[in-house]
């Protein structure tokens, strides 16, 4: 079992890491990259196993796998006790760490991530941006939302603030694709005469095919629900040549997921941004001023896929009865997210810009 030094109850499937210097919680130090004790300061290292390593899996290898049958072990909600309080916290869906809101003791379920019928986690990016860091970054881009009310901006009051780390999925293909379609060429010529002579533009084409290749790597699509996937994209590129193999002492301290869908799932979504990728190689070696793809044809070999667990800070807060979300890269600090719009004060600055433009023009008819 993964951290020596890890309580562990069997009966609930439970995990919680107990700082043996003092007795309280140790949970991963984003800062220092280590375990660390935040009533006595105790740390110490993430030790991984000597043979663990971030390892590719073959996309073939997964068969006629039962995506009903993968998803059914996180179906409905597991309570357990806190083992160090006595709270009950309630683990519901696809949460598999939390910390007891009783007495804010990490606790992880162990069933989820090690059960036969999931897909087991390869890896995981720790956080890196700390909380001050992203306290200080998203008070930033919050004072940026010129027209957000001010409600919004005091989300500090009104929001919470989470670490989270999400499930993905990441793709390696290699894709050779052969293509048949035109290249169209602009041309120029003049037609008509006298006062009606112009130069007009018009497109030749001329039919080509070839053949392309695409090395993909690392293509990274979201496993979860609940996020605007939108937003949560905009996160992208992830740093995935720094993810670790994974330790559950990473999530000690910090919310975790694992994923509502499947792998094949989003191999779907992973395909389609492929064949996108593919189309514009296609589109550059036709050349030309315009293209036009009539039929292509994909062979794919060396498709691999990884389950990794990526770092998120996020914001949620209730403004008008409805939850806005604003997500933070916990790697890059790279945010997007929803912003409500205040109509007093897109109202006031119209008719603020409204009256210089009148007072401009009354000043220029006096002077003039």
């Amino acid at each position: 079992m993964e951290g020596s030094d890890s309580n562990y109850n069997d009966q609930q499937n439970i995990e919680t890491r107990p700082c043996q210097n003092c007795g309280g919680s140790l949970q991963f130090d984003i800062g220092q990259q280590r375990l660390a004790c935040p009533s006595c300061g105790h740390a110490q290292d993430i030790v991984h196993a000597p043979d663990a390593e971030v390892r590719e899996q073959s996309y073939a290898a997964l068969g006629q796998r039962s995506v009903q049958g993968v998803m059914s072990s996180i179906e409905g909600e597991k309570e357990i006790i806190c083992q160090n309080c006595g709270g009950h916290t309630t683990f519901i869906g696809t949460m598999t760490a939390t910390v007891c809101p009783y007495c804010a003791t990490p606790i992880q379920r162990t069933d989820i991530h090690q059960a036969p019928e999931r897909l087991a986690v390869d890896g995981v990016l720790p956080f890196t941006v700390t909380d001050a860091q992203a306290e200080k970054l998203l008070r930033d881009w919050v004072d940026k939302r010129w027209f957000a009310p001010s409600e919004f901006k005091k989300y500090s009051n009104a929001g919470s603030f989470e670490s989270i780390y999400a499930a993905y999925f990441t793709y390696d293909a290699q894709a050779t694709t052969g293509y048949r379609g035109e290249r169209g060429e602009h041309r120029t010529r003049t037609v008509g005469s006298g006062e009606n002579q112009r130069t007009e533009t018009y497109t030749e084409w001329y039919s080509v095919s070839g053949q392309v290749h695409n090395a993909f790597d690392d293509v990274t699509i979201l496993g979860n629900t609940g996020f605007d996937a939108k937003y949560v994209d905009k996160l992208e590129p992830w740093p995935t040549q720094q993810v670790q193999p994974f330790h559950r002492d990473y999530l000690a301290g910090h919310l975790c997921r694992t994923y509502d869908r499947d792998v094949e799932d989003c191999f779907s979504d992973a395909r389609s941004y492929m064949d996108g990728v593919i189309d514009q190689t296609i589109r550059r070696d036709i050349g030309g001023n315009e293209q036009r793809i009539r039929s292509k044809n994909s062979q794919w070999s060396g498709l691999t896929y990884k389950h990794v667990l990526l770092p998120i800070w996020l914001l949620t807060v209730i403004y008008q009865g409805q939850p806005l979300q604003v997500f933070m890269n916990g790697t890059t600090g790279e945010i997007h997210g929803q912003r409500p719009w205040s109509t007093p004060k897109i109202i006031a600055t119209v008719l603020a810009v409204v009256v210089l433009i009148v007072a401009l023009f009354v000043l220029r008819a006096v002077l003039t």
